[in-house]
């Protein structure tokens, strides 16, 4: 923080008994510590405070980054999943040429087997068995 070199604190420490005297020198010192002490934590605590401070700014940054991110991938993926506004008009064009096709079958007429019995006539292996039985 301060450069204060070895020969700058003997200087003070002169003045200091100079002024103080040798008997008030000593309790001096001992305030000024704990001033200097109380001081550093004060100025600590606020770092710390303002780093939180820009770590908390740089989180919510990334987080509003990843989620527009999130959200134009989103997007991208339900324009490929759903059509486009434009392309509604094929899909139109799908729908009525399967209409036409499905009018187009029920006019065609049916064909219709009649080899096959019908369910109020017993079948062939219905007559066999009700002759062996009498």
């Amino acid at each position: 923080m301060f450069d204060i070199g070895f020969s700058e604190l003997l200087i003070v420490f002169i003045v200091g008994l100079l002024i103080l005297g040798p008997e008030r020198l000593p309790h001096a010192a001992k305030t000024a510590g704990l001033w200097i002490r109380k001081i550093k934590r004060s100025i600590g605590s606020v770092q710390r405070e303002i780093n939180e401070q820009l770590d908390q700014e740089e989180l919510q940054q990334k987080i509003l980054e990843t989620n527009n991110r999130i959200m134009t991938e989103t997007n991208t993926i339900q324009n490929t999943i759903t059509p486009l506004p434009e392309k509604e008009p094929v899909v139109e064009q799908a729908q009525e040429t399967q209409t036409v096709e499905a009018q187009e079958s029920a006019k065609a007429p049916l064909d219709i087997k009649t080899d096959a019995p019908m369910p109020s006539e017993p079948s062939n292996e219905a007559k066999v068995t009700q002759t062996e039985k009498t």
